[in-house]
């Protein structure tokens, strides 16, 4: 008999990683599903660890070195479940992430994509729930978006990579992840799902996203023509195919997609690009970000890389400076009043 859900995990030397990721899934209160872990040419002997589990419900696919929507979308070719989760090979689930994807999965059965609220573990020692946008009603809520555009831009994107699970139905007729783009290739999948389906979310069950893991594709400084969510939005609207009800929040959502690929393309010495990114940007909302991205774009590159290493550097030592004198505070306060500090 087929499994209830798929989990789909992209393997690219991540070796001291993916041990991690399968205990997390192997570890869900739910247990009726299967694992396809495909590695795409590692070198790290991340698969020889995989093959390493044992267990029947892990399976290995090795394919060359393709890229991670290539490896994606072969998981998805070779899942034998209606419903497909997504986990990064360096990234966990909380234990009852796949019992509230499949809750969700019940209760909403016309939802496009289902996702949970998840943690961003930044170092050893910090641990955060990122800030989603005010519209998401606060824990313990779960239901469909308001709005999964107007969500995205303001906060935290609701839907990523490691916490969503999607109809095996919808990935085929969306096509997959797009195998052109190596950045922004899950965001893409999701903005075209959310056209034409509702997502549905819970503060349940999250995930673990490891900021601080090694070789994160997101953390590549190359240059990148056009946010690949940008190119399918504009041809979903040059094909008639946006509901007049998400226009508006659609065109917001693209034009902060178009300013966070000319910020990455400053980032990778390429000005002329992002003033390229930035010239077909229209925003209502934005314009700030917009006009800063912009300014940025016509300083020498090296000049940017400078400042910007020197704003941040700066931003730290004044989170150190408030950090010492809130320590201060606190230590004239005990020797005052001789008490113990709660």
């Amino acid at each position: 008999m087929s499994p209830d859900i798929s989990v789909v995990i992209p393997l690219y030397n991540k070796g001291p990683y993916i041990a991690r990721a399968l205990d997390s899934v192997l570890a869900q209160t739910f247990q009726d599903f299967e694992v396809i872990v495909v590695d795409d040419g590692s070198t790290d002997g991340g698969a020889e660890m995989v093959g390493g589990f044992g267990d029947p419900r892990v399976r290995l696919i090795r394919q060359e070195n393709r890229g991670v929507s290539a490896a994606r979308n072969r998981g998805i070719e070779a899942a034998r479940a209606e419903v497909v989760a997504f986990l990064d090979a360096d990234d966990e689930w909380m234990p009852r992430h796949l019992e509230a994807l499949m809750r969700l999965r019940d209760t909403f059965p016309r939802a496009g994509a289902y996702g949970t609220a998840y943690l961003l573990q930044e170092n050893d020692s910090t641990v955060r729930v990122p800030p989603f946008s005010a519209d998401i009603p606060p824990e313990p809520w779960e239901g469909l978006l308001p709005n999964y555009y107007r969500d995205a831009i303001r906060g935290t994107p609701p839907i990523s990579s490691s916490i969503v699970a999607v109809p095996r139905r919808i990935l085929d007729e969306m096509g997959g992840f797009d195998t052109g783009a190596w950045y922004g290739e899950d965001v893409d999948l999701w903005g075209r799902i959310a056209l034409k389906y509702p997502i549905a979310f819970t503060w349940d069950g999250m995930g673990i996203y490891h900021k601080e893991a090694a070789n994160r594709a997101c953390n590549k400084k190359e240059p990148i023509r056009e946010h690949v969510f940008v190119t399918s939005a504009r041809n979903a609207l040059q094909a008639g195919e946006v509901p007049p009800e998400l226009r508006e929040d659609l065109l917001e959502y693209v034009a902060s997609r178009q300013i966070q690929i000319a910020c990455r393309n400053l980032e990778a010495g390429r000005p002329d690009l992002a003033r390229d990114n930035l010239k077909g940007c229209k925003t209502r909302y934005l314009w700030r970000s917009k006009y800063s991205a912009l300014f940025w774009a016509y300083v020498p590159s090296d000049m940017y890389l400078v400042l910007k290493s020197h704003t941040v550097t700066s931003a730290l030592l004044t989170g150190v400076s408030k950090i010492k004198k809130r320590a201060a505070k606190q230590l004239r306060f005990k020797s005052q009043t001789g008490g113990a500090l709660k």
